[in-house]
């Protein structure tokens, strides 16, 4: 009896602000005032507002995880993401944590760094704190990570990618189409000795995978595949040039796993005084926000991340509040934005 006595002098004299005390001073019951916070159109706009003014004048901070336990509901979804620098993911980031900050709803982001063990560490973790739902990008295979979310019950939205199997939910693109599609571009533009320049990722195979195939179904020569490995950054684009160069100094078109490699390659060419694109065509991939205004403005296949992250949102909020989701699997597309680093047209 005494330790329980103990236990509560020392839970009043923490000093922590209460949902009771907000309730005492906004007139109300405390399952009111919980209300009035978690589910605003259970209670009247009077109410609502008497509650509201105790939180400003309180500064009472709910405690989401106590609130969580309660109604099994956290208001938290989860987003595991390969990387936010310089990111093709930054507009779906922003999309998705727009969304669902508006609908009263927190992101929480791990990045994995195109790493599948770091990426499975991450759910590991996430699936412990029991997140309302959880954004994945690219599709998670087999895998004790996989078999652990289709126990765990939580809404998952795969991104980034298609498969007729997701977990639950999916909103992505072909890889594979765009592979076959950029390389039926250049083969419209004349070129005929392609290469590519990929950073090592499952995505990135299957893009290059296509891109080989269709060179040869549109007769043109071998496609030869620069590998640089985990590395992203402009000097490996450069580096990567070079050695394409090195490997089949007749290379007429490049086409890039990121726009960061790409303006690699285009600088490492304005060094070796190559004319861009009247004997070397650049594209990359992701449009993100600053290669339109390069010199050469870059071409690239653009893919519309906004839509990505906003449509994923809903679909995870539907989901954790008990609706019904229409369309469990969208196909978003892709486009192949021309700008000045392709030719126009070679004879």
């Amino acid at each position: 009896m005494a330790d329980k006595e103990t236990a509560k002098r020392s839970r009043r004299s923490s000093g922590a602000i209460t949902l009771r005390d907000v309730a005492k001073l906004a007139g109300v019951a405390p399952i009111t005032a919980s209300r009035a916070l978690n589910t605003p159109d259970q209670v009247s706009e009077v109410v609502l507002k008497k509650v509201k003014e105790a939180v400003e004048r309180t500064g009472y901070v709910p405690n989401r995880l106590a609130g969580g336990l309660a109604s099994a509901r956290s208001r938290l979804i989860a987003a595991i993401v390969p990387s936010t620098v310089i990111s093709v993911f930054n507009e779906t980031i922003e999309a998705l944590n727009g969304t669902l900050f508006d609908a009263g709803y927190q992101l929480m982001l791990g990045q994995s760094g195109y790493s599948p063990a770091r990426a499975e560490m991450l759910l590991e973790a996430v699936i412990g704190r029991r997140p309302d739902g959880i954004f994945i990008t690219g599709i998670l295979p087999p895998g004790k990570a996989r078999t652990r979310l289709l126990a765990s019950g939580i809404p998952v939205v795969e991104t980034w990618d298609l498969t007729p199997t997701p977990i639950d939910m999916l909103v992505g693109f072909s890889h594979s189409q765009i592979g076959h599609d950029v390389a039926q571009f250049f083969s419209k533009k004349g070129c005929r000795h392609l290469a590519i320049v990929r950073a090592e990722d499952e995505r990135a195979d299957r893009r290059t995978r296509a891109f080989i195939e269709a060179a040869a179904t549109y007769g043109l020569g071998g496609v030869h595949v620069e590998n640089v490995g985990a590395l992203r950054t402009l000097r490996s684009g450069r580096q990567a040039l070079a050695n394409v160069l090195a490997a089949k100094p007749q290379v007429d078109a490049v086409f890039c796993s990121s726009d960061l490699l790409a303006m690699g390659v285009l600088t490492e060419a304005r060094v070796r005084h190559i004319s861009v694109p009247e004997q070397l065509s650049v594209m990359g991939f992701g449009d993100v926000p600053f290669v339109a205004d390069m010199v050469p403005a870059l071409s690239t296949v653009r893919i519309n991340g906004a839509q990505i992250g906003q449509i994923a949102a809903r679909n995870l909020m539907d989901r954790a509040e008990g609706r019904g989701v229409a369309q469990p699997m969208v196909d978003v597309g892709f486009s192949i934005i021309e700008r000045d680093s392709t030719a126009q047209g070679k004879p």
